[in-house]
């Protein structure tokens, strides 16, 4: 877990994003090889600039999916507040309760099955155009790398699984894409100026693509 990643100095950064990249790690003069569960978890606070280190575009790219948080619910407040108006230590108490909800031969079972999963020739192509297309956008100034069409395409088997699937269809396509492809799009001056997000721009995107049938 990489907690505000954005706080760490470049070359640490840097350090990380490659041992992510090529899967190994290089220590005292020995290389040792990942176990296949190593997964990289970052966090990062979009509000704060001072004193951060933004990643480099070809770091970010890296990052398989950009999941956005946002304020908890009315009820959840009121939740979170009641938990704590009634609690010496929840800290302690969430960590006790704390139960894995899968063993490590389970998501590598898992990972086989999404192996499994299919895709058309149609939805290939249809993956190419939304990725191509974020790339001639008028609004965006960098956009999505070749492998932003691999991990929507990755991504997208895996929607298809959870939902009992071996093929993708286009709705696992269009549901995965803002996950995988909001933070790899660089938006012009004028679109940022405008308040345009990424979100709003893959909508768009989304809208211009003819969808296979």
């Amino acid at each position: 877990l990489a907690d505000e990643i954005n706080r760490t100095p470049p070359k640490t950064q840097a350090a990380l994003l490659e041992v992510m990249e090529e899967r190994t790690i290089s220590m005292a003069g020995q290389t040792r090889q990942l176990p296949p569960l190593f997964t990289v978890l970052a966090t990062q606070n979009p509000i704060e600039y001072e004193g951060t280190y933004p990643l480099p575009e070809a770091q970010v790219d890296r990052f398989m999916v950009k999941l956005l948080i946002d304020y908890p619910s009315e009820a959840d407040d009121m939740i979170i507040l009641d938990h704590y108006n009634h609690s010496r230590d929840l800290h302690r108490e969430v960590m006790e309760r704390l139960e894995p909800v899968a063993s490590p031969e389970e998501v590598l079972e898992a990972r086989r099955a999404v192996q499994q999963v299919t895709a058309s020739e149609d939805i290939l192509r249809y993956i190419q155009a939304i990725v191509r297309l974020t790339r001639q956008h008028s609004q965006v100034q960098l956009g999505a790398s070749p492998r932003g069409a691999i991990h929507l395409l990755l991504l997208s088997k895996a929607a298809a699984a959870m939902e009992g699937r071996n093929f993708v269809t286009p709705d696992d396509v269009k549901a995965m894409a803002p996950a995988v492809l909001r933070h790899r799009l660089i938006l012009t001056a004028e679109a940022q100026v405008a308040a345009r997000t990424a979100d709003q721009v893959l909508e768009s995107v989304l809208g211009q693509v003819e969808v296979p049938r």
